[in-house]
């Protein structure tokens, strides 16, 4: 069930096709890149003693060689641990501790930044002097793994206290890469999926569709978002998609409208990790056209809970596209999705409940954290925390996190709303609204 069997199957098929690419060049077609992984898998057991289910963290900028360390952690058995590259070194030092890290590969400017930091029985390797071509023994083949062994301990952001480590499985990635590769994109042999979000989150995992599917994954030059770069990058690799942030889909659009670039390559760009405002969508559509679809998952359910297709996105003619656009969608057809009362119990289209998931990409648990792991899993649900709504035909709507819906007078409101209502007057580029004390009411609104 090891999901780095995919590689090498991949490599027999199309050995000569581009596998990993630097910006516009490439830097391994797909026999390079299995022969690199054997090679890299071979060198961390060999000379960092790296064993099946221990923790190899990955704490650095962008870069293809990411990829290359990320397929030779699981080939040879191992769990990968992706830490943000923004974080600071303190707060890489504890995920390393918490994981209980054997190794943490990292460039320049993070070996730095853990210096000052003690790390006991973790080692810190460079990431690119790693990955480079030379000499070595390889692991010839990828280790046996259960399907329910942990290959992905991705933190939280701990905006509830310090962060949780999220046990996502060789199972739970499978099902994640299936789900987008049946209902997402349905991307071809030799298609590109570009990387300009960070490869510890989501623009990582879905690395894995498209090696699946025998296409290009390719790392920005500069490692990250920038627009006139992906214009670049769109022109060169055809069939392009590639997964950004809100924030992102809303700098590109911006920008394509001010450059008119050629986007006859642009395949689709996949939006998800927070609301998308109508207004920001109605206009991502008028520059880009049908190219926009929705994901909604969470750690705990990588990427896969819900998805608004492109098709729908595209159906202004139809008369609750508005209500539509400002849902994220329908069920991805690998999981169940309901929305409960505080009690658990399933609730009508139309009522407000936390929105609940369960089937086989949902996380196993918390790592070494039951008291965490019995709270979000219960009953055989995965509690997401979010609020919702669905409506007749499916589609869930949500209101808000459940930790920012403020009481008013004994009333409920959601944040989100609002700022919608806000967001349509011609003057509000960018609104936020919150909670405040309020002596009468309990709380009222700022925005």
């Amino acid at each position: 069930m090891n999901v780095a069997r995919w590689l090498p199957r991949i490599a027999a098929i199309r050995p000569d096709a581009p596998a990993l690419a630097e910006g516009e060049a490439v830097r391994l077609d797909y026999a390079g890149f299995a022969a690199r992984v054997r090679r890299v898998a071979g060198r961390l057991r060999a000379a960092h003693g790296l064993q099946p289910d221990q923790r190899l963290a990955l704490f650095a900028d962008n870069h293809v060689d990411h990829l290359i360390a990320m397929q030779a952690a699981w080939h040879a058995g191992a769990v990968v641990v992706p830490i943000n590259a923004k974080l600071h070194g303190a707060e890489a030092a504890w995920i390393l501790d918490a994981c209980g890290a054997t190794c943490c590969l990292v460039d320049a400017a993070h070996a730095a930044a853990l210096a000052d930091h003690d790390l006991p029985g973790c080692a810190l390797v460079d990431l690119h002097a790693l990955c480079v071509e030379g000499p070595g023994e390889d692991l010839a083949e990828p280790l046996p793994r259960a399907a329910d062994d942990v290959a992905w301990l991705f933190y939280t952001s701990g905006t509830t206290g310090r962060p949780k480590g999220v046990m996502i499985t060789h199972r739970n990635l499978e099902q994640m890469t299936l789900a987008f590769l049946a209902e997402v994109v349905a991307l071809r042999p030799g298609d590109a999926m570009l990387h300009p979000a960070p490869l510890s989150h989501g623009s990582g995992l879905y690395h894995l569709p498209c090696l699946m599917r025998g296409g290009v994954n390719v790392v920005p030059a500069s490692g990250g978002f920038d627009a006139t770069e992906l214009f670049g990058l769109i022109a060169r690799w055809p069939h392009a998609c590639f997964f950004a942030a809100p924030t992102m889909v809303r700098r590109f659009v911006d920008a394509a409208a001010a450059a008119c670039p050629d986007l006859a390559g642009l395949e689709a760009i996949v939006y998800g990790g927070g609301p998308m405002y109508v207004a920001d969508l109605e206009r991502a559509v008028d520059v880009l056209g049908p190219r926009l679809a929705q994901i909604y998952g969470q750690g705990e359910s990588p990427m896969t809970i819900t998805v608004l297709h492109r098709e729908v996105i595209a159906q202004r003619a139809h008369p609750r596209w508005r209500e539509r656009i400002a849902s994220v969608g329908v069920a991805q057809p690998v999981v169940e999705v309901s929305v409960r009362d505080d009690e658990g119990r399933a609730l009508p289209a139309g009522v407000v409940g936390e929105v609940c998931v369960r089937g086989d990409v949902v996380m196993r648990g918390y790592w070494h954290d039951p008291a965490a792991t019995a709270r979000a899993l219960r009953d055989g649900w995965l509690r997401t925390g979010d609020l919702g709504r669905f409506d007749d035909d499916g589609f869930l709507t949500l209101k808000d996190r459940s930790k920012d819906l403020v009481i008013s007078g004994g009333a409920n409101i959601y944040p989100r709303e609002v700022e919608e209502a806000l967001l349509t007057h011609p003057a509000v580029a960018q609104v936020a609204v919150v909670g405040v004390p309020d002596p009468e009411w309990g709380e009222s609104l700022m925005a």
